[in-house]
C-alpha cells in the first residue's frame, strides 16, 4: 500500500519534455512541485498550467524547492551538473532517452545513483509498447528455429531538431546515441549482448573536414552474436516531412518475425503472412506506463522492480560507444570489453558473469 505521494520537478520543457510532463500529471503517485526551463516565458505560461512553481535557473531549483523526483528531458549539457547535484541531495532521476552522452557518463551517474541510494532511469516507452511485450513474449513460448539475422531499421524525418543535436560536444552523438537507444536495448534484451560490433558513421556535410564537427546523420551497424546470429542496425535521419520507420526483423531458416510499434507479423519465407497482430501506438500512454513503474520502484521497491534499470542502460550505452569506436578505428569492437572496464559496480550486474 502507497502512504504517500512522490514530489516530482521537470528540467526542459521542450516538446518532449511537455509530453514527459502532461503524462507525470496523469500518475497517482506523483505531484508535481515545479518545472524549469531557460525559456521564462515557457516556465512562466506551464507552471501556471499545473499550478507549481516555475524557475529559469536550474540552481534556484535545487536550492528553493524539495522534491523526490526529478524528471530531465533537457539535453545534459546544459543541466548535468544539477542532475548531479539532486542525487546527492536524495533524488531519483527519470530522464529521456539515451541514458547519457556517452558511456562514461553513463557509469558515473549509476555510480551516484548507488552511492546516494537512489534511482536514475531512462524513459524508454518502447518497453512499454505492447507490441514489443508481445515480441518478447513470443520468443518465450515459441522460440525461433535457427534464426540467423537480425534486421532492425530507423528512418525519421524530424524538422524540429534542436540546434544542439548537430554538436558532437553537446549532444554526445547523432541518429545513432539518439534515435536508436530504444532499439538496441530491444536487440539486448531478447537475445543478447553482441560480441563484435563494426560501425559506419556519416553525415551531409559538404566536405570531410565540416563532418569532424557534426553529428552522424545516417549510421549503419553490423553485430555477431553467439553462434551463428548476426545483426544489422541501418538509421537515417533528416529534416524535412516524410513517413517514419522503424523495424526489427527476425530471419529464421523457414520463417520472418518482425516487430514495429504498431504490426507483429510472422510469415514464411514467400511473404506469406502466418499470423499478423495490429496495434494502435500511443506513446503517451508508454510514457505513463513508464512513469508509474518508476514510481513504483521507489515507493514498493519489493514488489515492483525498476524495468529500466542501469544494467540494461549500460549495456545498450555500451554497444553504441563500441559502435563509435568502431566508426573511428575501422575495426571491429566489442562492448563487453567495455563494460568490464567499469570498476565499483558489481560483476553479476553484467552479461557473461
Amino acid at each position: 500500500m502507497v502512504e504517500k505521494n512522490l514530489l516530482i520537478a521537470v528540467i526542459g520543457l521542450d516538446e518532449a519534455g511537455l509530453e514527459l510532463l502532461e503524462a507525470a500529471s496523469k500518475i497517482d503517485f506523483f505531484e508535481i512541485v515545479a518545472v524549469a526551463d531557460r525559456d521564462a516565458k515557457l516556465v512562466e505560461k506551464t507552471a501556471l498550467l499545473y499550478k507549481c512553481d516555475g524557475y529559469d535557473d536550474f540552481r534556484q531549483l535545487l536550492i528553493q524547492k524539495q522534491f523526490d523526483c526529478l524528471l530531465v528531458a533537457a539535453g545534459l549539457y546544459s543541466c548535468d551538473e544539477y542532475v548531479r547535484a539532486a542525487m546527492k541531495k536524495g533524488c531519483n532521476i527519470l530522464k529521456l532517452e539515451p541514458a547519457a552522452r556517452n558511456f562514461e557518463e553513463a557509469v558515473e551517474l549509476v555510480k551516484l545513483a548507488i552511492e546516494n541510494e537512489v534511482k536514475v532511469a531512462v524513459a524508454n516507452p518502447t518497453r512499454f509498447a505492447q507490441s514489443f511485450v508481445d515480441f518478447a513474449q513470443y520468443l518465450r513460448q515459441k522460440p525461433l528455429e535457427q534464426p540467423f539475422l537480425i534486421d532492425a531499421c530507423l528512418h525519421i524525418c524530424d524538422a524540429r531538431l534542436p540546434h544542439w543535436y548537430n554538436d558532437p560536444q553537446l549532444s554526445g552523438g547523432g541518429v545513432l546515441l539518439r534515435n536508436c537507444f530504444h532499439l538496441i536495448d530491444q536487440m539486448i534484451i531478447n537475445f543478447s549482448l553482441p560480441e563484435q560490433v563494426y560501425c559506419l558513421c556519416t553525415n551531409s556535410a559538404a566536405d570531410k573536414q565540416q563532418r569532424v564537427y557534426l553529428t552522424e546523420e545516417t549510421a549503419v551497424v553490423t553485430m555477431r552474436f553467439n553462434g551463428a546470429l548476426t545483426g544489422t542496425l541501418t538509421a537515417s535521419r533528416q529534416k524535412g516531412i516524410g513517413p517514419d520507420e522503424q523495424f526489427m526483423r527476425v530471419h529464421c531458416r523457414e520463417k520472418i518475425l518482425t516487430v514495429s510499434h504498431n504490426r507483429l507479423t510472422m510469415t514464411d519465407n514467400t511473404g506469406r503472412i502466418l499470423e499478423e497482430r495490429q496495434y494502435s501506438y500511443d506513446r503517451a500512454l508508454c510514457l505513463a506506463k513508464v512513469l508509474n513503474n518508476f514510481a513504483l520502484s521507489i515507493l514498493l521497491p519489493q514488489e515492483h522492480k525498476l524495468k529500466t534499470d542501469a544494467q540494461s542502460n549500460l549495456s545498450a550505452m555500451a554497444v553504441i560507444e563500441a559502435a563509435y569506436l568502431s566508426a573511428r578505428t575501422g575495426m571491429p569492437e566489442e562492448p563487453a570489453r567495455i563494460l568490464q572496464m567499469i570498476e565499483g559496480l558489481p560483476a553479476f550486474a553484467w552479461p557473461g558473469h
